[in-house]
């Protein structure tokens, strides 16, 4: 990559970090409430569902952070955005007057797979790990 690409990988990572990372530690200090909200989405076992969810968001954001095992977490959280969109930005079955902010924020997590998924193809570049890992 050239410098300029390592620079902008670089800064897609954070502003990825940045969307991921606070959502984790909001599901982490509301615990008991983020149960109750997957539940009432009708997400089978809410408490696995938001530890495993904490766990994604969280050490997921670590990783992409540091560019640790890049592509395969980049594929790992594109998958995991992909089942909480469906779950819990159903616009289709939202009702008339949430379909709206619904398919938006649905849309927007589209969009940052696609994030994701071009991250997992061009993996961490220079300033990372596994950019770190691949000179020696």
């Amino acid at each position: 990559m050239k410098p300029i690409q390592n620079t902008l990988n670089l800064v897609g990572r954070l502003l990825l970090v940045a969307l991921f990372l606070p959502a984790g530690l909001t599901k982490l200090t509301g615990f008991a409430g983020t149960v109750g909200y997957f539940g009432s989405l009708g997400i089978p076992a809410p408490t696995l569902a938001v530890v495993v969810t904490i766990l994604i968001e969280v050490l997921g954001s670590i990783a992409l952070l540091v560019g640790f095992q890049t592509r395969v977490v980049a594929i790992v959280m594109a998958i995991f955005t992909l089942a909480a969109s469906i779950a819990g930005h159903a616009y289709w079955a939202a009702p008339a007057d949430q379909a709206f902010v619904a398919q938006l924020l649905f849309f927007k997590n589209i969009a940052v797979i696609g994030g994701l998924l071009v991250l997992a193809s061009a993996g961490a570049g220079a300033f990372s790990v596994d950019g770190q890992k691949s000179k020696q």
